[in-house]
């Protein structure tokens, strides 16, 4: 196992510039996740340190070692990629087997490793069929056996769950965390979905537009976002964001909307009395704006805003709640159990312990 070490990493396109100066630490068998959207990097970056790509400025390090020229055959690295790619005309046994095979690892030893991986893997009923034989699942078991069969010092995966369906990806999700954790080697995972970075990551690294918007826990990541977009981006209904002002008054600052006003304690105040006057942006989660009476007991502050329901989605576990205030749509995120109707008028309670507040201008995190 090894610790991965990138250091300026600037990749172009002809004129377009697709990493803009990435900067990570990835410690020895930990597993990081890069997420973000589309076209935001994170494949490139994976390919930068798979030896796929040549960085336009920067280094890769692994260890002490510069790999950053280095062809792919010889950082010692594995990579699963979203597609499959498992070969058809060729058995489980075979596939799991064939980087092996290429090494001219001896026969035994071969035998030992196609048997452990599978053993790991869960598929050693399997090693007899072919790919046409397999359901999705299996063959994305086959890839990742054939990809930890070498025992490498990095595992590379490039959104491998994403062509799976939604009860299967999240069954693979805590399979591959738990193999991960038992085979210890160092992984880099890329991925769209913020579940599945959520979940399986030791750290994240949010990206957009070629940089590392933040790298964190997933817990400080949800509950200290250091900007807007990680804010936006984390979280499922995403965060509402509202425009606030800073005013000061005679009993202290306040932060003042359309349809509030809260009166700031002391430590928040401090923060924000700098901006007294400007607008600032204030962010709250659907979970942490309550219907009026339905607060959990250890919320102690919040602030009352009124609307009218917009629209309502019944999930079961959750009650999705578009509540029109008459300036803005709010979205609260109530208990399944809890029912209401468009068109009824609504009270709910914003917990002040859970607010961010934001800089208009640079969409940093103030609070």
């Amino acid at each position: 196992m090894v610790d991965v070490h990138l250091r300026g990493i600037v990749k172009k396109f002809g004129h377009t510039i697709a990493l803009r100066g990435i900067d990570l630490d990835v410690e020895d068998g930990e597993f990081v996740v890069l997420l973000g959207p589309s076209g935001c990097g994170k494949t490139t970056t994976l390919r930068i340190i798979a030896g796929l790509e040549k960085p336009t400025k920067g280094k890769v390090i692994f260890g002490n070692r510069d790999v950053t020229y280095l062809p792919p055959r010889e950082r010692n690295i594995s990579m699963v990629f979203q597609s499959y790619a498992v070969w058809p005309h060729m058995k489980v046994y075979d596939n799991i087997a064939f980087p092996l095979k290429i090494k001219k690892v001896p026969k035994e030893e071969i035998d030992r490793k196609v048997k452990w991986a599978a053993e790991l893997l869960q598929i050693s009923d399997l090693l007899d069929r072919y790919p046409h034989q397999l359901s999705g699942g299996q063959r994305q078991r086959v890839a990742v056996a054939r990809a930890i069969v070498v025992e490498p010092q990095v595992l590379l995966m490039d959104e491998p769950l994403s062509n799976l369906d939604a009860l299967l990806r999240v069954k693979m999700r805590s399979e591959l965390k738990k193999l991960q954790r038992r085979i210890k080697v160092t992984t880099i995972y890329v991925t769209h979905d913020q579940v599945e970075a959520m979940t399986m990551g030791d750290r994240i690294a949010v990206m957009k537009d070629g940089k590392i918007m933040q790298i964190g826990t997933p817990t400080e990541i949800y509950h200290k976002p250091a900007n807007m977009f990680v804010a936006g981006f984390i979280g499922s209904p995403q965060m509402n964001f509202i425009d606030v002002t800073v005013s000061e008054e005679a009993d202290g600052l306040s932060l003042v909307s359309e349809d509030f006003k809260i009166k700031l304690p002391p430590d928040i105040a401090e923060l924000v009395k700098q901006y007294t006057g400007k607008t600032l942006v204030m962010g709250i989660r659907p979970e942490h704006i309550y219907p009026e009476g339905f607060a959990p007991s250890n919320v102690k502050r919040t602030v009352k805003i009124s609307g009218v329901v917009d629209f309502v989605e019944a999930l079961g576990s959750d009650t999705i709640i578009h509540l029109n205030t008459g300036s803005r749509i709010i979205v609260v995120k109530a208990s399944g159990t809890y029912h209401t109707n468009i068109g009824e008028k609504l009270n709910v309670e914003l917990g002040l312990d859970k607010i961010h507040i934001f800089r208009k201008d640079t969409e940093e995190a103030i609070l």
